[in-house]
């Protein structure tokens, strides 16, 4: 038999709002997941563009003492050479920083409620989307098995990104040092 006892009633109640269930957990640690490596490939974004702004700059100072560079000098041949293999790295360089905001997406997955390119082409109309999704958020594996695939897929790219980043970087560590060469050569040669 059942009491009536006002005050246990809003306890159970509290205690079941308090408590996520499993199932609720399961879906804040993926979509944690998801939006940590959101993260990552906006990381990777901001690097590569601060890359750009970095040769903006540096491309600036040069080119304002370029004329001084480029007066006739004897000797100048390994200037020159150092000069090309510079813009050689600098170009390379640019080249990683800028493919890091070109999105390269393969179509080799399954559809996939949560990848904007599939919600528009691979699920009919708005209304069938919206069944579709409807009845993949009551489906706990149906829904887990799309937000994993979401996961690996977004992963792929970022690490994609990252590695985008960090060749640029490299090339940039080296087209720094050769400038460093270039500015040694030229203060001898003019001494």
């Amino acid at each position: 038999m059942e009491t009536n006892d006002p005050q246990k009633k809003p306890q159970e109640i509290e205690a079941q709002i308090k408590k996520p269930s499993h199932t609720e957990e399961l879906v804040d640690h993926y979509w944690g997941s998801i939006n940590y490596v959101f993260g990552l490939i906006k990381a990777s974004e901001i690097k590569a563009g601060l890359i750009l702004s970095f040769y903006g700059i540096l491309l600036n100072l040069i080119y304002q003492s370029l004329g001084m560079v480029l007066a006739p000098t004897p000797g100048k041949i390994i200037l020159y050479i150092l000069l090309g293999l510079w813009f050689c790295c600098i170009v390379i360089s640019i080249y990683f920083s800028i493919r890091c905001f070109i999105p390269r997406i393969e179509a080799k997955y399954d559809k996939n409620l949560f990848f904007f390119k599939d919600v528009i082409s691979k699920f009919g109309s708005i209304k069938e989307f919206s069944k579709t999704f409807y009845k993949v958020s009551l489906d706990e594996k149906e829904l887990f098995d799309q937000l994993g695939q979401q996961i690996f897929v977004i992963s792929k790219i970022a690490a994609i990104k990252f590695k985008s980043v960090q060749r640029s970087l490299q090339f940039l560590a080296f087209g720094l040092l050769v400038l460093l060469l270039i500015i040694i050569y030229y203060i001898i040669l003019t001494l």
